[in-house]
């Protein structure tokens, strides 16, 4: 069977991966979900004339007829209800940011423009419950000449509705919820928000000759590194319920343990045993199972012998390649977009970046390129070339950024040649 270009193999993939059901879920725990119905405005936001300034509200047609010195009749704090502004001409209001606009006034006059007449009073409320309307002020302000010129109507307001009107979408549905998503939600008075379940997912590392981090490393063996990679870039990519697992090179145990997986899990990451090998069991021990193979092999490198399928309970399957570089790539080239397409998440379209180095590729397969990226002197973003000694030397993945996609359609790559990037998580 002839390979898969890395873009019908996604094709593929995001073909067999089915929607996740969705969840009500409450706004503390909702941090990192994806939202499936969207937050919309239960009122008008801002919902009141809020003021944004310190200073004094008052009428702007008093300042358009000249009156510069107005009589202070009451002190409004932010969270009271707003005063009346009497009808006469000298009338304002003393006013604190967040306040709602008084009746009455259409314009703030900051402190900054203003001179208090007396400068002291012991009539001026100093604590929030002397802040109350009074029959009798004694204190006057004196508003600056530049007032007097500049100040208009809506001068220090955020007039009602003019960020979102009650009922527009503000977040859509396909998005990971962060911090500001958050806040929105809570303003909107969601106290619970319908999002995706998240998939139970294992990580299957395979091999004789792989051991436990703490444990006593023969000469002939190797720690277990995949599965602790792969965990830790799914949980940074927002999927956190994850179980690792390991299979020896035997038969009859990976079948006995896959088979209970499958049934827990709805997504199977295993590493390693899905090459040609005389120990690689993984492809006839998952035909065994009754999951069907959609494709097995890659033009790509790293990861060439990535293996893909699914049963017929839509549980799906991912076998990577064993190498870390490998597994590592394939995660973010393949996985994780099915993971996000499952959630029901909305992705931006694929980031291009220059190289900023010549790159030679002779094989005729799709170069998986590790980059570092770098700014220039005018601010453009470029992919410095950080090519790893193997498949196997994850270490040379450190400092990288993510990986570029070079064509099997040409050899050269200049340098200035826009790439596909995918950043690590």
């Amino acid at each position: 069977m002839a390979l898969l270009s890395p873009a019908e193999a996604e094709k593929r993939v995001l073909a067999n991966m089915v929607l996740l059901p969705a969840k009500a879920c409450p706004l503390v725990a909702a941090h990192g979900r994806v939202l499936r119905t969207a937050i919309k405005a239960d009122r008008d936001l801002p919902p009141f004339d809020r003021v944004t300034m310190d200073g004094y509200a008052l009428r702007s047609s008093s300042l358009r007829a000249g009156v510069r010195r107005f009589r202070v009749e009451a002190v409004q704090a932010a969270g009271m209800r707003p005063c009346e502004l009497g009808a006469a001409p000298d009338a304002c209001i003393e006013i604190m940011t967040g306040a709602v606009l008084p009746h009455g006034a259409d314009c703030i006059v900051p402190y900054e423009e203003t001179t208090r007449d007396p400068p002291e009073s012991p009539n001026v409320p100093t604590s929030p419950a002397a802040v109350a309307k009074t029959e009798s002020v004694t204190y006057y302000v004196t508003l600056s000449e530049s007032a007097l010129r500049e100040i208009r109507a809506g001068n220090a307001l955020h007039k009602r509705g003019s960020d979102h009107a009650a009922g527009n979408v503000i977040v859509s549905a396909g998005v990971r919820l962060g911090g500001r998503e958050i806040a929105v939600a809570a303003s909107c008075g969601c106290a619970t928000l319908t999002v995706s379940c998240q998939p139970k997912i294992a990580v299957v590392s395979t091999g004789d000759e792989l051991v436990e981090v703490d444990a006593v490393v023969a000469p002939h063996q190797v720690r277990r590194s995949n599965d602790y990679a792969l965990r830790a870039a799914l949980v940074a990519a927002g999927y956190p319920e994850i179980e690792r697992f390991h299979f020896h090179d035997m038969r009859h145990e990976i079948e006995h343990q896959l088979w209970h997986i499958l049934t827990e899990f709805d997504v199977v990451l295993l590493t390693g045993g899905v090459s040609k090998g005389k120990f690689d069991y993984l492809p006839q021990v998952l035909e065994t199972l009754d999951v069907r193979k959609v494709f097995h092999g890659v033009a790509q490198r790293p990861g060439k012998p990535f293996w893909f399928g699914r049963d017929a309970r839509k549980k799906v399957v991912f076998a990577l390649p064993g190498n870390p570089v490998s597994a590592y790539t394939c995660l973010h080239r393949y996985v994780l977009p099915a993971l996000a397409a499952a959630s029901g998440l909305t992705l931006p379209p694929r980031r291009q970046i220059r190289l900023a180095e010549a790159v030679t590729f002779k094989p005729p397969l799709t170069c998986l390129l590790p980059v570092r990226l770098q700014y220039t002197a005018t601010g453009d973003q470029l992919a410095v070339p950080e090519p790893t000694n193997s498949s196997g030397d994850f270490a040379g993945l450190v400092g990288t950024d993510g990986f570029v996609e070079l064509s099997a359609d040409q050899n050269d790559f200049p340098a200035g040649f826009v790439a596909p990037f995918w950043p690590w998580v």
